[in-house]
């Protein structure tokens, strides 16, 4: 049995979700959401709070219904908070600016980078070497964030490329006379 489907979601107050027979849409400060449940997955409220179950006789019902249940709790968490992903570019002469919707990058090639930020995510540029991710949705500020830095993920033996804030990059001696 899944240990995390049995955790309640609580709603706060400010957040109103609506569950339409098997579709699920959260309302918040911040924006609205919409999810697809799969059909061997229960979803129940109870007061300010929502369960996610297995129906019964469901083969992989146990192990859809903890990742519903993780699903839904991020958006709940995204309506009413949001979510932020912060990027560092350690290197000589690696900058970013925003133009308009779109983020140039200098990462040491000899053509500038584009990238176009997608829709419900907003990128801001508080130094020329930091990029601040937003946004409602965590798997689209997540992905953005992903596409950014696998443009020049950080190398072992400088650490020169665009990590996030928080890593560790391990680094490697140089090799030896």
């Amino acid at each position: 049995m899944s240990r995390v489907a049995k955790k309640p979601i609580s709603v706060p107050s400010g957040v109103d979700v609506t569950i339409d027979g098997q579709s699920i849409t959260v309302k918040g400060p911040k924006g609205t959401l919409e999810h697809r449940v799969h059909d061997t997955v229960e979803v129940v409220r109870n007061d300010d709070a929502l369960n996610c179950s297995a129906r019964e006789g469901a083969d992989n019902g146990v192990a859809l219904a903890g990742t519903t249940r993780a699903v839904i709790n991020n958006m709940v968490v995204g309506v009413s908070e949001g979510f932020e992903r912060r990027l560092q570019l350690v290197g000589v002469g690696y900058r970013a600016q925003m133009q308009g919707n779109a983020l140039n990058l200098a990462l040491g090639f000899s053509h500038p980078v584009k990238f176009e930020a997608p829709t419900g995510v907003t990128v801001e540029t508080p130094s020329q070497t930091e990029i601040v991710l937003r946004g409602v949705d965590k798997q689209k500020v997540g992905q953005a964030a992903a596409e950014i830095r696998a443009f020049r993920p950080p190398e072992p033996y400088k650490g020169k490329g665009v990590k996030y804030h928080d890593e560790l990059i391990q680094r490697k001696e140089a090799k030896k006379k």
